[in-house]
């Protein structure tokens, strides 16, 4: 109870919390639209996930500030290539909310004559960039704990003085494959924050990846992939711990 109270009283809590119904509504919605007699339950589902996703709109307006205060956070990051993905994904997410704020004020009447679909467009490619960079900034955290852990493997294995096992040369390309799978295993598993950063980043790139014709999906792979990011950053707003930090 402790944690949903802290998790409501929080603006970022309560768009997560808004983000996931929303997602939700989608992927109930996709999964119920092929079967008959539930025209009138998609139509209830499509009616929430449009107000649930008016209401997030408000929890944003206010997210420009945050994303210049997180850029100028970024510079003081010690680590080179962090420092330079973190800061270039800040001023897209920057130029991101500038866009959603003006299709915001163009969906409440205030400018009509703002041209939606250029607008939504651009919010999709900043949105993408940001994204992306951050994904690069997950893959080196992710090359140095793989490397962490192959240190760790060698000084276990020479400190044991055991000579290798005899394996046969057809096998080499399976064992390489399985050692690979196994070290990337015990990489994320060592760094918890780190794992739930890159699933978040994966799921939520799927969405502009489809506006932008990239890689085309349905509702469903959205809501699902939408609604995993909604639960992993549902955590890390409960458990700040969770949250990955710049080196």
């Amino acid at each position: 109870m402790d944690a949903f109270t802290r998790l409501t009283n929080q603006t970022q809590g309560r768009e997560r919390l808004f983000r996931a119904t929303q997602y939700t509504c989608m992927l109930l919605r996709y999964l119920l639209e092929p079967k008959a007699g539930k025209e009138k339950v998609v139509l209830k589902l499509k009616n929430l996930e449009s107000s649930v996703s008016t209401g997030r709109k408000w929890f944003r307006l206010g997210n420009v500030v945050h994303a210049v205060q997180a850029t100028q956070q970024s510079f003081q990051t010690t680590d080179l290539v962090p420092r330079f993905c973190l800061t270039l994904a800040n001023l897209n997410r920057v130029v991101y909310f500038i866009c959603d704020t003006v299709l915001w004020v163009r969906s409440v009447g205030l400018a009509s004559g703002i041209n939606k679909e250029k607008w939504r467009l651009w919010a999709a490619r900043h949105y993408y960039y940001a994204l992306l960079l951050s994904l690069v900034r997950d893959l080196y955290e992710l090359s140095l704990q793989m490397e962490q852990v192959t240190q760790h493997r060698t000084q276990r294995e020479n400190s044991a003085s055991r000579g290798p096992p005899g394996h046969c040369v057809a096998d080499e390309e399976t064992e390489w494959l399985q050692s690979f799978l196994l070290l990337l295993f015990r990489s994320l598993k060592r760094h918890p924050p780190l794992l739930l950063d890159t699933v978040k980043n994966i799921c939520d790139i799927l969405n502009p990846l489809d506006q932008l014709g990239i890689c085309k999906s349905n509702a469903g792979i959205i809501g699902l992939a939408g609604l995993v990011s909604s639960v992993a950053g549902l955590i890390t707003v409960v458990c700040p711990q969770m949250k990955l930090k710049a080196c």
